[in-house]
């Protein structure tokens, strides 16, 4: 789907497919009994409603899957900005080691920090992410940290904390950027929508004589169609829309304002 609808306020995207769905089973409805005259309406009664269990299933299988792979990119990228967060908050933390390089390394996570809150997550959000530049603030972290002179056991063990723990946030970061690359693409939106206007067309066939029943037998399953749309759509891009993962555990282990860059 368009990414301008997973943007949409949840009400309205509610609105939004709720009522192109009722008004696409309106269409089928109408379609089904103007074509019911004569040996097509003999046709249409022959049917059996038994088709209709099989097709329910399908439907049930499609939406199980789309909503299983949603739900699934939408954890893992709270998991890996969750381990983004912990390894360059272990970063501050182990920083202390060294004093006189403390502040330059605060900094560094900071500006990293910043860049994927204004930079990074508007491109993950559009699309236009990529790994294929390594961020040039944990880039110099890392230098930074392979030229600290090294005194002592302590220190070296901190070094390597320092220099796993970033290898760890460059990883993190990697992935959360090809996970905003994820989400349902366009054909498996086109076999749940088609499955759906097979089991609307079905419904119209077996009801074909009662216009009435046709009605709201299919207003009931067009409601159970948006609602599972709305679910996935509401969940398929996990950092587009309201329920997108926010880089709001990053600001928590964000440094003081007080740290910079200089030495």
């Amino acid at each position: 789907m368009s990414d301008w609808i997973h943007g949409l306020p949840l009400g309205w995207m509610a609105i939004l497919i709720f009522g192109g769905t009722f008004l696409s089973a309106a269409v089928i409805l109408l379609v089904v009994h103007s074509l019911a005259v004569g040996d097509r309406a003999r046709a249409f009664k022959a049917v059996s409603p038994g088709l209709l269990p099989p097709l329910g299933i399908m439907f049930g299988l499609l939406v199980a899957f789309l909503a299983a792979q949603a739900w699934g990119d939408q954890d893992r990228a709270h998991t890996v900005v969750n381990r983004e967060a912990s390894a360059l908050r272990a970063v501050v933390i182990l920083s202390e080691s060294f004093p006189g390089e403390a502040a330059h390394l605060r900094g560094l996570i900071r500006q990293h920090i910043h860049e994927a809150q204004t930079d990074e997550w508007p491109a993950m959000a559009s699309h236009r992410a990529t790994i294929t530049i390594v961020p040039a603030s944990l880039a110099q972290a890392m230098k930074t940290t392979l030229a600290l002179p090294v005194q002592g056991e302590g220190q070296a063990a901190a070094q390597r904390s320092i220099v796993a723990s970033l290898e760890n946030a460059l990883d993190a970061r990697r992935q959360r950027i090809l996970i905003s690359q994820s989400g349902v693409n366009p054909v498996k939106w086109m076999s749940l929508i088609l499955q759906a206007i097979c089991m609307l067309t079905a419904i119209a066939m077996v009801h074909v004589d009662n216009l009435t029943t046709a009605a709201i037998a299919m207003g009931l399953f067009s409601a159970a169609i948006a609602v599972c749309i709305v679910l996935i759509t509401a969940h398929d891009r996990p950092f587009v829309g309201r329920n997108a993962v926010q880089p709001t555990v990053l600001l928590q282990v964000q440094p003081d304002a007080s740290a910079n860059t200089g030495r």
